[in-house]
């Protein structure tokens, strides 16, 4: 009873903020928790949920007694990107991604 949700255009260190918000919980707190959190991964983050609820429902297991049992947000691709300096150099940006791993047992 997992869902995965692979190269989530955010750096990791902002997503593991909602993971420490959510992990522990009941399914059912974790979503209404996310719901009233203002940050932009709460969104692809609930529905990350979501998706290990229903395959956890496809699986035969009673959804009310569901809890995150562990949630991983781990490092992606990143990509450089070049911002032009003075006197001709350039330096680097980099456009990170993470990969979102919900658990429940």
């Amino acid at each position: 009873m997992k869902a995965i949700l692979k190269n989530y255009r955010q750096a990791p260190r902002k997503v593991r903020l909602l993971a420490d918000l959510v992990r522990g919980k009941k399914v059912a707190d974790a979503l209404a928790t996310l719901q009233f959190v203002d940050k932009r991964a709460a969104g692809p983050f609930a529905k990350v949920i979501a998706s290990a609820v229903a395959n956890a429902k496809g699986q035969g297991a009673n959804t009310d007694q569901l809890k995150i049992k562990t949630v991983r947000v781990e490092k992606g691709m990143v990509m450089k990107r070049f911002m032009p300096r003075a006197r001709g150099s350039a330096s680097r940006i980099n456009k990170r991604n993470s990969h979102i791993i919900v658990e429940l047992g």
